[in-house]
């Protein structure tokens, strides 16, 4: 296995080689993200709205992040074209967020550049079958 500043990763325990592994992970999609004008939580906002127009805060449950979050995203997003906001009308108090077409191909090109990303991986499938299957497990053992 390769050595890190002068250090066996073979003999890392999992957990800090799954915390690095995240951050490291992090770093390039955090710089593959701003290169498309978005951030990680602008594109959990973009694929949560392509089933339709929310108002802010059934988007922000969604999201699980607070509303002034969703907030500051919604204003980033709306900014770059990437989300229109306007009244709802069933209820003139509130406004609904809507996906533009920007914002549809913004996050179609998010998730094209995915596998690019992690093709070291291998399998995209399989690691992704073990991620959901780890969280899951951790989720209900606490």
């Amino acid at each position: 296995m390769s050595t890190t500043h002068g250090s066996d990763l073979s003999t890392w325990p999992t957990g800090r080689l799954l915390a690095v592994a995240a951050r490291l992970v992090e770093q390039r999609w955090v710089a593959v993200l701003g290169g498309m004008g978005l951030t990680h939580a602008g594109l959990i906002a973009l694929h949560t709205l392509r089933e339709g127009p929310l108002p802010q805060r059934t988007l922000a449950r969604r999201c699980q992040v607070t509303d002034q979050t969703m907030s500051r995203t919604l204003d980033r997003l709306v900014k770059a074209g990437f989300v229109t906001r306007s009244p709802d009308p069933a209820d003139a108090r509130r406004q609904l967020t809507r996906l533009t077409d920007e914002g549809r191909t913004a996050h179609d090109r998010a998730v094209r550049a995915e596998p690019a990303l992690l093709g070291v991986l291998g399998d995209d499938a399989a690691f992704r079958a073990s991620l959901l299957e780890l969280i899951t497990q951790l989720s209900t053992d606490g």
